[in-house]
């Protein structure tokens, strides 16, 4: 129990941040539960909705958990039933699967084509050599990583309908740096859909604005990488928006001196070496998925490769910190502001 609050805590901790008012005179307060998704603490936050009152605004907010658990289930690889694990386990067979799913897989492989590799949803059977929630973490051995890296090329997904097949029958699709932003656009649709007017979503880092906050924008808390305390250096305004936050501090542990954190090279099979520290995009609402994958190529790609490859992204802006604490923004970053 000791082990999992822990773990609760340091996720809470290594998100960003919501600096709002709760309620004001003559408004109904906030209503917020939290529960445990997709490894994550997931939270949403009702302020206004149509016939706003606490038991309706948690009946929203229990039929959006229910819908993560939904996704989960779907898309979840280490959950018997779903259709990730189904094909991992398939033997390079045929796996049908549910609409939604392969319309993850292909947003993944887009993300695999946009970026050049770097990123890869087949990077599943490395990903597994790796356990970044253990007491004791330990290092993989070289040979197995290098057998791992044999089976990851998101070309070798071939989809047909709603069937999806892997060419190497030893590759292994993981949905991690993708499935979160998806699953956040769907609870933000959802919400939508039953009359919330305004609300924060936050799964882990993944943030989605419903409208704003009695006619202001939201204010998002970025936190400074490897605070103690949950300092942040600056805010982002957020209106009907998505704020994705990624770092090399979220999961990590220390070996010999040197750093490990869970954002892996697909190339080498460890932690991607570059000067980013953590980065923060912004987009429009519904992007929360596409924000997901970009922040991961951002973190892969360094400060200057990542700020240019924002730069031409249109609807998507971006703050860099690097190892130092240096801050770059992208030249459209106007809704983030130093603190």
């Amino acid at each position: 129990m000791k082990r999992i609050l822990s773990l609760l805590l340091a996720v809470v901790l290594a998100f960003p941040l919501i600096i709002t008012q709760t309620g004001c005179a003559g408004k109904p307060e906030p209503v917020e539960k939290s529960s445990y998704y997709m490894d994550t603490i997931c939270s949403i936050t009702i302020y206004d909705m149509e016939d706003m009152g606490q038991e309706n605004a948690e009946a929203v907010i229990d039929g959006a958990f229910a819908l993560c658990a939904e996704y989960e289930s779907l898309l979840s690889a280490t959950r018997e039933e779903s259709d990730i694990y189904h094909i991992n386990h398939a033997g390079g067979e045929p796996v049908e699967c549910d609409p939604r799913t392969v319309e993850v897989i292909k947003m993944g492989i887009r993300y695999g084509e946009l970026s050049d590799g770097r990123f890869d949803i087949t990077v599943g059977k490395v990903t597994d050599l790796w356990d970044f929630h253990s007491e004791t973490p330990q290092l993989p051995d070289e040979a197995d990583v290098q057998e791992a890296l044999s089976s990851v090329d998101y070309r070798q997904i071939a989809i047909d309908g709603n069937t999806v097949t892997m060419g190497n029958p030893q590759g292994k699709i993981n949905l991690g740096g993708i499935g979160k932003g998806y699953v956040a656009d769907r609870a933000g649709d959802y919400l939508k859909e039953q009359g919330v007017t305004s609300a924060i979503i936050n799964f882990g880092g993944n943030i989605v604005a419903i409208g704003d906050k009695d006619g202001e924008a939201f204010r998002i808390g970025v936190e400074e990488p490897f605070s103690d305390q949950g300092e942040i250096v600056g805010v982002v305004a957020a209106s009907d928006a998505t704020v994705v936050t990624s770092g090399i501090y979220e999961r990590c542990f220390e070996k010999d001196g040197k750093l490990y954190h869970h954002i892996l090279d697909v190339k080498t099979g460890y932690p991607a070496d570059t000067d980013v520290a953590g980065v923060t995009l912004m987009g429009d609402f519904g992007s929360s998925a596409d924000c997901d994958a970009m922040s991961t190529i951002c973190l892969m790609l360094g400060v200057e490769a990542g700020k240019e490859f924002i730069e031409h992204t249109r609807g998507v802006e971006a703050v860099f910190i690097d190892r130092d604490g240096k801050i770059t923004k992208t030249s459209g970053a106007d809704a983030f502001t130093e603190e």
